[in-house]
């Protein structure tokens, strides 16, 4: 290595970090965002089916829905559950319906709001 090129390792380290850190940053934010999506999906469709069950109510799979969110992530993802009693393909049905701002830019950067949603078939008397 001659004279000219001594620190070269440096800038030559410094320009692989500029383009490495984001994208490396980029790919665990993106994680998370589907880490949230996924557990916000399974909770809605865990608590749409505790509110399925003869006389169980919509209220039932809210809180089951919040307890699941809670347990996995933040409380805050946890404070926008709906539940409902509707019909789907003719068929009474319980659906459960989650929003929740998540940070798409790092903690501090715009966030995107997810919706997730669960459905279970109402069970009837016969």
């Amino acid at each position: 290595m001659g004279e000219r090129e001594r620190g070269s390792a440096v800038v030559d380290f410094v320009l692989v970090m500029v383009v490495l850190v984001p994208l490396v940053l980029g790919i665990a934010q993106v994680g998370l965002v589907l880490h949230v999506r996924n557990t916000m999906t399974a909770a809605a469709s865990d608590g749409a089916r505790a509110a399925a069950p003869l006389g169980a109510t919509p209220s039932d799979g809210i809180v089951r829905t919040r307890q699941l969110i809670s347990g996995a992530l933040a409380d805050r993802y946890a404070d926008d559950v709906t539940a409902a009693v509707t019909t789907i393909g003719g068929v009474p049905a319980t659906e459960v319906v989650v929003r929740a701002e998540v940070p798409a830019l790092g903690i501090l950067g715009p966030s995107v709001e997810l919706t997730a949603t669960g459905h279970a078939v109402q069970e009837v008397e016969p």
